[in-house]
């Protein structure tokens, strides 16, 4: 058994899909609508076939997302290896993401850092 794909609602479809193919190499299938209730999709195919689904539709909600509270907590890409962990977070700094941690290694081994990506998401990115 795999995991075949993780799924998240975001509130700008368009901006969300940039960011993945942008910083993190994704291709992009070619979106899917559904008229009838305005839901909207695209999926994301990584390096390795790791899929992630972004989805919207008309009138969500949009909670806080604090870093500390149950549920799904960030989405994890690996590099490859220390110096790309490096010049990625300082990318997206200089683009204007906020690093909250890192480029790190952390008490369990893995050298890290975290962002605040698009919609106030994190993201971890390790070797």
């Amino acid at each position: 058994m795999f995991i075949d794909h993780i799924a998240m609602y975001v509130k700008d479809l368009e901006a969300a899909r940039d960011f993945f193919i942008g910083y993190f190499n994704a291709t992009s299938n070619n979106g899917y609508h559904n008229e009838k209730t305005g839901f909207q999709s695209y999926f994301l195919t990584f390096g390795n076939g790791a899929r992630l689904e972004i989805m919207n539709k008309p009138e969500m909600s949009d909670c806080e997302k604090l870093p500390n509270r149950t549920g799904y907590s960030h989405i994890a890409f690996s590099t490859g290896s220390k110096e790309e962990v490096d010049r990625l977070t300082e990318q997206l700094e200089n683009d204007g993401y906020t690093v909250i941690s890192g480029p790190r290694t952390t008490g369990d081994g893995y050298y890290e850092s975290c962002i605040v990506s698009f919609e106030e998401n994190i993201i971890e990115i390790t070797v």
